[in-house]
């Protein structure tokens, strides 16, 4: 299958910079259209908790946020792809699937970050959730090799 249209998913972590890297190469070989995606998280429990441990605003995570996504259109840019960036607020799996269906793309890239039993319970998993929201095919990127327990 070739893909026409490519959604990235980027928050700036070391998962999606395996993503845009492995992306941005498949997007290459198919000569896609590439959309870059960034999703502020706006759920009550993400807000008060990141503002807690980060002390920044909603507004300020906004900023940092456009400016992850600057940096990973950048990326793109220095491996020869022209992106075109959205920041979107709300909850990631809902925003992914709204974006990637609105954008009529083919399939979707994403960084995978391994959690504790606890986290994946509470938070769930995105590309877990997004198998059943999304009409088109999802890629998964794992960082090879992963980092090391302590590291």
């Amino acid at each position: 299958m070739v893909f026409r249209k490519m959604l990235l998913c980027y928050d700036g972590t070391r998962e999606s910079h395996a993503a845009l890297r492995r992306g941005a190469e498949l997007a290459r070989g198919c000569s896609a259209t590439v959309h870059l995606l960034a999703v502020v998280r706006t759920s009550a429990t993400s807000i008060v908790g990141e503002s807690l441990s980060s002390d920044a605003p909603f507004v300020e995570q906004t900023r940092q946020t456009e400016e992850i996504l600057k940096e990973g259109i950048a990326q793109l840019g220095a491996l020869g792809l022209k992106a075109q960036g959205h920041v979107v607020l709300g909850e990631p799996i809902d925003e992914i699937a709204r974006a990637a269906q609105a954008l009529e793309v083919d399939l979707i890239v994403l960084g995978h970050h391994t959690k504790s039993g606890f986290a994946r319970w509470w938070q769930g998993s995105v590309g877990e959730s997004l198998l059943d929201r999304s009409h088109c095919s999802i890629l998964i990127c794992i960082e090879n090799p992963p980092p090391k327990a302590g590291s």
